[in-house]
């Protein structure tokens, strides 16, 4: 059962309850299907038979050329097909701490654990790099030098972190103070 959902063109946010005392609380960030991608793919297929079949029947090119014309060609439907990481989760448990999960398209999953006695406290980032503008949410942890990313795939736009952000907050027993802004590169 789902308690809230936020829906992007790129992602989908979903806070999960599946459990009735509300003693974990469950945050999916889910990379939703594209349409106009899985259209990109067809139109590459349909243009890149023909140019192999060309190929193959032109006697004069050599093997070499027809071989790196079907590698060339996997590579750009693998490039535009490909995207690994189907969700991201986030499980909070006061009284334990918080369980990071990674779920990829292969089936593998990466879970990773910090306990709630090492995070001093989350914090929302707006990174500001040459090229693009993003938020993110970080871990102040205890006995760190460096800040830890909640989600280290994707990049959730500020309206699906913000609850997440106050679920952490809440269960490491710090008051949700302002935003942070800080610069990179």
């Amino acid at each position: 059962m789902a308690d809230l959902s936020i829906t992007d063109r790129r992602y989908t946010y979903i806070h999960d309850c599946k459990w009735p005392s509300e003693a974990i609380d469950v945050h999916h960030i889910v990379v939703r299907k594209s349409k106009t991608k899985s259209f990109f793919v067809y139109l590459s297929a349909f243009v890149l038979l023909p140019n192999a079949l060309c190929l193959f029947l032109v006697k004069d090119i050599s093997i070499n050329i027809l071989f790196w014309s079907f590698i060339l060609s996997a590579i750009l439907v693998k490039l535009i097909i490909w995207k690994p990481v189907v969700k991201e989760s986030v499980v909070v448990m006061p009284a334990f701490g918080v369980q990071f999960e990674t779920h990829y398209t292969s089936g593998r999953i990466v879970r990773h654990f910090v306990p709630i006695g090492k995070i001093l406290k989350p914090v929302l980032l707006e990174c500001v790099t040459p090229i693009t503008c993003y938020w993110s949410l970080s871990l102040i942890l205890h006995g760190e030098g460096e800040l830890m990313l909640v989600f280290k795939e994707l990049y959730p736009p500020v309206k699906m972190l913000v609850p997440i952000w106050k679920a952490l907050c809440s269960a490491t027993g710090n008051e949700e103070s302002s935003v942070t802004s800080t610069e990179d590169g």
